[in-house]
């Protein structure tokens, strides 16, 4: 209920920040390179990575920096990584689960789903949020026989550099919130698995833009996601 009545006070406020940081912030391109390979020798696995900018690797100029070359790089060194990347500036995770139209249907072994950030700044329920993600994560087991599905927590948003007051709080706390319903939804669906961020709060761990994971970050989130899925997917 506060948390309502603060926002209906901000609101005038938080819009105005929202439109001068879109049109102040500096735009950063996806990170070029292949988007699918193969890696490492050892029990096959096949990855398949999901998301948004972050997951697209917004921030670090290849994708061997970005997140899916660091994670199919970390994850090599015990297993032969057939990896697939799927990711695009702005989805929502409404959109995303359109977008797996685009792909051929195919088995993996796990998912990794980087998500959450354009949910937070476009203001969607907390119901529809928790409907969309199970609904990934029921078609990714249906069409593609995943078993293990990874979601990567949302950032910590107020630590956003780009991002003034009181605006950085308001989406800091909104991403906190979504965080802890994907964690409560994943303790009651087997085969969902949360992933909480724990980066620090370094401005080493942001890109020039203020907003997006430099490389230094997506080394230790993979580094993260790959000690659990090791712990995870084959125990």
């Amino acid at each position: 209920m506060l948390d309502s009545l603060q926002l209906i006070a901000l609101a005038p406020i938080l819009l105005w920040q929202g439109h001068k940081v879109r049109q102040r912030t500096l735009r950063l391109p996806e990170a070029s390179g292949a988007r699918a390979g193969i890696l490492g020798q050892g029990l096959p696995l096949r990855l398949l990575l999901l998301g948004d900018s972050a997951a697209a690797g917004v921030g670090v100029s290849r994708q061997e920096e970005a997140l899916a070359g660091q994670l199919a790089a970390q994850l090599s060194s015990e297993y032969q990584v057939a990896w697939q990347l799927l990711a695009k500036s702005g989805l929502k995770c409404q959109q995303l689960l359109s977008k797996l139209d685009d792909l051929t249907v195919q088995p993996y072994d796990c998912v990794v789903l980087s998500i959450g950030v354009n949910d937070v700044t476009a203001g969607t329920k907390d119901q529809q949020w928790l409907a969309q993600l199970k609904q990934l994560q029921e078609r990714l087991c249906k069409d593609f026989h995943v078993q293990h599905v990874f979601v990567s927590a949302i950032p910590p948003m107020q630590h956003f550099t780009t991002l003034p007051a009181p605006l950085s709080s308001y989406l800091g706390r909104r991403a906190q919130r979504l965080n802890r319903l994907t964690a409560q939804l994943a303790e009651r669906n087997d085969g969902l698995h949360f992933l909480p961020i724990e980066l620090g709060v370094d401005r080493q761990m942001l890109a020039a833009d203020g907003f997006h994971p430099s490389e230094q970050a997506y080394r230790l989130r993979a580094e993260q996601l790959a000690a659990r899925i090791k712990t995870t997917a084959f125990t």
